[in-house]
């Protein structure tokens, strides 16, 4: 068996690819599918990129229908029915909040601030309406959407969707922290991800999970972030106020069968917080761990249902 590593630029950040196939295996096409996957994700769900889907649909006026791809009606719903399901703790309708606060592709603009926090806001799922069926989505009332708390973990799904049309039916693909594991390594095993330490100085190993036919995301408060007046806002938003999120734990990371739900469930946990994060995930199934900056052993685990 040989061992093939690959990687490539994606949504700000670098896509990567492990997997191991028999000698004389031509990888060529299969990173190629692999790239032009998260490629496709990325020109259809970037906020980033003025010409991307999304932004078409944020641009759109309510009321009117507007067509849309499969993948990111696939990805809205997906969204939608996380933000009921958490009592509106992950909502995709907050790119206005986002961008205000400097998480887009603008710097932090006060007014903007101003004005996303005296909003009166809306859960997604009350705005937007999908006919998936149709091809088309509308919303009832301004809404500026971002889905960065949940593209990354699909286009993680999508990498492996590729890898595994390309006969790879085992290894570990990823985007930033969103990973998602096809079968298991040679030997048998999971394949070994690592949980970070919430650090914001030095990048070390706080545990090791073995992930089969898994996925696993992380969100937290120490990577991307800003400062203001010499406290420290963490990017994940407060749906409710229409800014960061005040005292959230260090980090939250979610273990799913799929790391687009994954992902939206961690930026959730973050939400949530430790007590009402546990309960929830207790609730549905969902494997969960929170770790907090004065505790770095970390704290709780809920019940993943396989």
């Amino acid at each position: 068996m040989t061992r093939h590593a690959m990687n490539g630029p994606t949504m700000g950040t670098r896509w990567s690819a492990l997997f191991h196939m028999q000698s004389g295996f031509d990888v060529v096409p299969a990173r190629k599918a692999m790239a032009d996957a998260v490629t496709e994700v990325d020109k259809q769900m970037s906020t980033w990129r003025p010409e991307s889907d999304l932004n078409r649909l944020n641009a759109a006026r309510p009321g009117g229908w507007v067509a849309l791809p499969d993948r990111l009606l696939t990805v809205l719903g997906a969204g939608l029915a996380i933000g009921r399901t958490s009592g509106s703790a992950f909502d995709i309708g907050m790119g206005d909040a986002t961008t205000a606060w400097g998480f887009g592709p603008a710097d932090a603009n006060e007014d903007m601030i101003r004005t996303a926090r005296l909003a009166k806001r809306s859960p997604a799922h009350d705005v937007l309406e999908l006919d998936k069926a149709a091809g088309r989505a509308r919303k009832h009332s301004e809404m500026c959407f971002d889905l960065n708390g949940i593209a990354k973990g699909y286009g993680a799904d999508q990498l492996a969707e590729a890898a595994r049309q390309h006969g790879i039916d085992a290894g570990l693909f990823a985007i930033d922290g969103e990973l998602r594991a096809l079968g298991t390594r040679p030997d048998g095993r999971g394949w070994a991800v690592a949980v970070e330490t919430p650090n914001l100085d030095v990048r070390a190993v706080h545990s090791m999970l073995e992930l089969d036919d898994a996925a696993v995301a992380t969100s937290g408060d120490y990577r991307h972030w800003i400062d203001v007046g010499g406290h420290r806002l963490s990017h994940t938003m407060e749906p409710r106020l229409g800014m960061p999120l005040r005292d959230p734990p260090a980090s939250a990371t979610v273990i799913a069968c799929d790391c687009m739900s994954a992902d939206a469930w961690a930026t959730a946990m973050m939400v949530l917080g430790q007590a009402r994060g546990l309960a929830v995930a207790e609730r549905l199934g969902l494997s969960v761990l929170f770790l907090k900056h004065d505790e770095p052993e970390g704290i709780g685990c809920g019940l993943f249902a396989r």
